[in-house]
This record gives structure tokens, C-alpha cells and sequence, in this order.
């Protein structure tokens, strides 16, 4: 999915969903957090070129904003992501967004068990594209944002 699909996809339940915020910064792409602690902080630091936007999506006036939605690989942040997919597919937000994919971060050591790895794979059909960060436990206690070469290759394809 490229663009949002209104009417092919339902929008989310009132009160559902990220809220927005009117911003003037302009920005290359957004890191949007689908909730508390996705780990936009870290690729804001890791990654050059995009901006935080908290956990709101970024409604800058006469311009088309680029979002990258954040997730932890966790049931919950799996289905938060999903919720704001739903959300930015249904054309429900008041202003366009063009969301470029989703950043899923490990949210443990080890494979994606078969459940989550499943819902990735669903969530991933409602965005245009999915870079995964692995476990890196550096992070989890306390080391700095690595440098944009020790990250994923996949998540260098970004910033091009």
C-alpha cells in the first residue's frame, strides 16, 4: 500500500489512534512512535535526517509531511503500529501523510517467535515498506545511538 485507501479501509475507533499536532517545522521524514518507548530517541540519534515527532503525527500546513512509524516487535507494539496503519490508511487524518513505512525495533534477544512474527507480517501489508533493528543490547543499558555504519543495512536504504 502506497496511499491511504479511504473507504477500503475502516477507520479506527473514536478516541483510537495517535493524535496530531499542527507543526511549522519542516522536516526530511518524521519519526512517528506508535507508542511509549518504540525507540525513536535512539534513531533520531543512530540515523540522520529525520526529525522526532513524538507521538503525534505531524501536520505541517500546505506540505504532504514523510512519517516512519516506530514499533517494538511486542504484541502491543505490534498492535499499536497496526492501529495507526489503520488510521493513516483510512484517510482519516485532517491533513495528507505520506507514510514511507515502519521501523520495527526487537524488543528481546533471539528470533521473533511464530505469533509476532505473524503479526508483523500482517501489520507489514498496511505500509509501504518494513525495516527491522535487532536486538542490540548495548542500548538496553545505557550506550549511545551506534553510528549510522554499525546499524542494519536495511536501515541505511532510508536515508536514500
Amino acid at each position: 500500500m502506497t496511499g491511504p485507501q479511504p473507504g477500503a479501509v475502516a477507520p479506527v475507533a473514536e478516541g483510537a489512534g495517535l493524535p496530531y499536532a499542527y507543526t511549522p517545522t519542516l522536516a526530511r521524514w518524521w519519526w512517528l512512535g506508535c507508542h511509549g518507548g518504540a525507540g525513536v530517541s535512539t534513531l533520531c540519534q543512530a540515523v540522520p535526517g529525520g526529525t522526532e515527532a513524538g507521538r503525534y503525527w505531524p501536520m505541517v500546513p500546505g506540505t504532504t509531511p514523510a512519517v516512519v512509524l516506530v514499533a517494538r516487535t511486542s504484541a502491543s507494539g505490534l498492535l499499536a503500529a497496526q492501529t495507526a496503519a489503520r488510521q493513516w490508511a483510512s484517510g482519516s487524518l485532517p491533513s495528507p501523510v505520506r507514510v514511507l513505512g515502519l521501523v520495527a525495533v526487537a524488543d528481546a534477544p533471539g528470533r521473533l517467535p511464530g505469533p509476532l512474527r505473524d503479526l508483523l507480517r500482517l501489520v507489514s501489508g498496511g505500509v509501504p515498506h518494513v525495516w527491522r533493528v535487532p536486538w542490540t543490547e548495548a542500548w538496553r543499558l545505557g550506550a549511545s545511538a551506534p553510528a549510522p555504519a554499525d546499524l542494519a543495512r536495511d536501515l541505511h536504504k532510508l536515508t536514500d
